[in-house]
Order: structure tokens, then C-alpha cells, then sequence
């Protein structure tokens, strides 16, 4: 392979060098979710439940923002690799304007909230304290989160992820030091909490925004040649791959929502909302490195597959779920486990919250590990432009076996006298494993009978050279 080109570096890179400053970028994000529910929780259960309730529309934010981020990442990489300078400006301009559709959009669901809330079948403080914190979030995060997909595109595709990185710190830092000042010092309760978040991802999309341009005139000072041509179908390129992912991460927000009407109609809904909300957002924290992966394994696949080498893309696979499964239980698990009363005390108000809390948290190694799987494989199917296999297993995941299960699983656990929580945990973590199995089998097959592109001709693909 030839030397000295970013993208002929990136592709020497083993799958955890190249996911290492994501790892440490996607748990400063996962800590926005865990210091508003440190925060909430000196304010009341209330408060905790109520950012639970906001979960789903977090997800379907995430969803929406992996999806155009998918599409276009994928597009800018390959169009850098072939130095097709006008595709590159297309892709751009399509995201710009997919955006400014997206965000008005979204703050709509904001609104939505607030009207709502009120009208739900939950308790007054919780509905109140949902009301607040649910529209501020929501619509504050519409006109940051958004606008940040196409710096963040463009500077993953010039493999900057030590940029990614520090947009994440910074964007924690801000958020921190405004929640204490808003709780603490202002007392401005769940609003001030939501506040601090939005203008804390203000700070990452600065920065992003920096850095991108930084690349992009360092782009346009060194490209003196470039091939030329247009897609003529830029909308259906950047929505072919973005879809699908949003798709899965949409079935993922419905689960969510599905467990919390579930546990509202337990015996115990207030406490039990708080609970898994607390669950929650520890598993995505301890996710966080998994995730990481998963994001790095589209590229990494991507290039080892254009190259023939499908047998890369395995050991790849097998590396990070190692890497993974150390992870947990030497890790996260002694962490968790160990300090789960600690935690639990810290983050909910009343003893059966904190009861509630205790059981989840030591459920989130097993948890984690279950999935997997399913989070490292996906991309891999994308790598090959397949998106369908993975909007497939998350529809066995999240509609198929995860609502059924936890329906299921709540009714079991109620009839030997446990909690109904119990059960829905239990039943989603089944839920988990038995799709990441399917998915396992899935791609082992898939790459073992993969085959490279004849129509591919490594002469006109720089990255492809070797």
C-alpha cells in the first residue's frame, strides 16, 4: 500500500486505535445524561423520573442525527479517498438543507411536550417537572445538536477523532459548571438543568464548527487536482444509508417508551419510572466504549472490504468483542457491582427508588454484554452498503422479542412475588441476547461469502492502491 495519505495511515490502524479518542469522546457525552441525573436527583425522584421520560425523545434526536450522520459520513470519506471535490461540496449542501428541515421539525415536538404533559396520567410533580425539562431539552437540542451533524461529518472523515474528542469535553465542562450554577446558585430546578445542557452542546458545536473549516481550507489548499463529476442522485445517496440507521435507533426510542408505560402501570410507577431511568442512562455510560467501537468499525470495515480482505474485517470483529468482554468484567462489572448501593443512594431520593436502582445497576454488565454483539456487527453490514440487515435484527430486537419479553417477564416476576420491575429488565436483557446471536451468525456468514466488486478498479481509488 502506498504511503503517506491520512486515509492510507487510518487504514494501518487496528480497529481499537482507531476507536480510542471516540471512546473518550462518547463518555464525556454519556456524562451530559449522567450530571443532569446526579443533578435531579438532589431535587427529588420527581425530577429523575421525569428525565427518564424524556428518553424517547432523546432517542428519537439520536436517531435522526446518526442517520444523516451515517449517510453523509460514509459519502465524504469515500469522496476524499477519490478526490471528487464537487461530490464532496454536494453531500454537504444536501445535509445543510436536510437540516434546516429537521430542526424546526423537531422543536415542534418540543412544543408538543409541553401541551401534553399536563393532559398524562402521571403524578403532578412528575408531569410538571416532564413539562419543563422535556420542552427545554427537546428544543434547545434542536437548534444545537442538529447543525452540529455536518462539522462533525466532515471532520470524522478527515479521521480528526481527537477533534471529535475534545468537542465532547469541552461540551461536559460547560454543562457541568452551568448546572451548578443554575441549580445552586440560581435554583432554577429541572429548567436549569435542561438550559445548561443546551448551551453546554453550543460549546461542542463551536468548536466542531472550528475545526471542520480548519480542514476544509487545508482541503482546498492541497487538492490542485481532483476528479470531476456529480451524483446526479445526492438526496437518494445520503438518505440510502441514513434511513435504515435512523430507522433502528427510532425502534429503540419505541422500546424505551413501551418499558415506561409498562412500569406506569406496576404498583409502584413513580419508583420505578426513577429506577430504570436511572438504569438507563448507567448502561449507555458503560456502553459508551462499545458504541465507540461501532462507530470506528464503519470506516475500518469499509476499507478492509473494498480491499478484498474480509478475513480483516473478522479478526476486527473478534478484536473488539475481546476487547469488550475485558472491559465488562474486569472493569465495568467490579465498578457497578460493587458500588451499586453507593450509586444508587446518590442518584434516588427514596428507599424503594434506590432498591429499584440497586437490582438494575448490577444488571448492566450483563446487560451490555448481551448486546454486544448487535452494536459491532451493524456497521459492518453498512460497510458493505447493506442496510437492511440491520434494521431487520433491530426490528426483532425492539418490536419482535424485546416488548413481548418484558410484558412477559413483569408477569412472571409479579406471580413469585418480586417486583414487576425485575421482570422487565430481565426480559429486555433476553430480548438482547437473542438478537445479538442472530446477528452474530448473520454476519459470520455474510463475510464468509463476501466478495469484492469486479466491476472495482484499484487503479482510479487511491485509497485502494496497494
Amino acid at each position: 500500500m502506498t504511503s503517506g495519505t491520512p486515509q492510507d495511515g487510518a487504514a494501518k490502524s487496528s480497529i481499537l486505535r482507531l476507536s480510542a479518542p471516540l471512546v473518550v469522546s462518547f463518555w464525556m457525552r454519556a456524562a451530559f445524561s449522567l450530571v443532569d441525573t446526579v443533578y435531579a436527583a438532589t431535587i427529588g425522584d420527581h425530577a429523575v423520573a421525569a428525565i427518564g421520560l424524556t428518553v424517547p425523545f432523546e432517542f428519537l434526536m439520536i436517531a435522526l442525527w446518526v442517520g444523516l450522520s451515517t449517510g453523509l459520513t460514509a459519502h465524504l470519506s469515500r469522496t476524499m479517498g477519490s478526490r471528487e471535490s464537487e461530490k464532496l461540496d454536494q453531500y454537504v449542501a444536501v445535509t445543510w438543507r436536510l437540516v434546516g428541515l429537521l430542526a424546526p421539525g423537531f422543536a415542534l415536538i418540543g412544543v408538543g411536550i409541553w401541551l401534553a404533559a399536563p393532559h398524562l396520567e402521571l403524578e403532578r410533580s412528575v408531569a410538571e417537572a416532564f413539562r419543563v425539562y422535556g420542552a427545554v431539552l427537546v428544543i434547545g437540542s434542536a437548534f444545537t445538536s442538529f447543525w452540529s451533524i455536518v462539522p462533525d461529518s466532515l471532520v470524522k472523515a478527515h479521521h480528526d477523532t481527537r477533534s471529535t474528542m475534545w468537542a465532547g469535553i469541552l461540551s461536559n465542562v460547560i454543562n457541568v459548571t452551568l448546572n451548578t450554577v443554575f441549580v445552586f446558585v440560581f435554583g432554577w430546578g429541572v429548567f436549569g438543568i435542561a438550559l445548561s445542557t443546551v448551551i453546554g452542546r453550543i460549546g461542542g458545536l463551536a468548536y466542531a464548527l472550528f475545526r471542520a473549516a480548519v480542514h476544509e481550507r487545508a482541503r482546498r489548499a492541497t487538492w490542485r487536482t481532483t476528479r470531476p463529476g456529480r451524483d446526479p442522485h445526492p438526496w437518494r445517496a445520503i438518505l440510502g444509508l441514513g434511513l435504515p440507521s435512523a430507522l433502528t435507533f427510532l425502534l429503540m426510542s419505541g422500546e424505551v417508551s413501551v418499558i415506561n408505560i409498562l412500569l406506569a402501570g406496576t404498583a409502584h410507577p413513580t419508583e420505578a419510572i426513577a429506577a430504570f431511568s436511572i438504569y438507563y442512562r448507567v448502561l449507555l455510560f458503560a456502553s459508551q466504549p462499545v458504541i465507540a467501537v461501532a462507530v470506528a468499525m464503519l470506516p475500518f470495515a469499509g476499507r478492509l472490504l473494498g480491499a478484498g480482505d474480509a478475513r480483516g474485517v473478522l479478526h476486527g470483529l473478534r478484536q473488539a468483542g475481546l476487547a469488550g468482554l475485558a472491559y465488562m468484567v474486569l472493569v465495568m462489572a467490579p465498578i457497578v457491582v460493587g458500588f451499586a448501593p453507593a450509586i444508587a443512594r446518590a442518584l434516588a431520593e427514596g428507599p424503594l427508588t434506590r432498591s429499584f436502582a440497586v437490582f438494575g445497576l448490577r444488571a448492566v454488565p450483563i446487560a451490555t454484554l448481551a448486546s454486544l454483539p448487535f452494536f459491532l456487527a451493524r456497521p459492518v453490514f453498512e460497510a458493505m452498503g447493506r442496510g437492511r440487515p440491520g434494521l431487520v435484527l433491530a426490528t426483532l430486537r425492539y418490536v419482535v422479542l424485546s416488548v413481548p419479553l418484558a410484558w412477559f417477564g413483569m408477569g412472571v416476576a409479579v406471580a413469585l412475588g418480586r417486583p414487576g420491575f425485575e421482570g422487565v429488565l430481565a426480559g429486555t436483557i433476553v430480548a438482547s441476547l437473542l438478537s445479538s446471536l442472530v446477528m452474530a451468525l448473520w454476519i459470520r456468514a455474510a463475510l464468509r461469502a463476501w466478495r469484492p466488486e469486479p466491476a472495482t478498479d484499484t487503479r482510479t481509488h487511491p485509497a485502494l492502491r496497494g
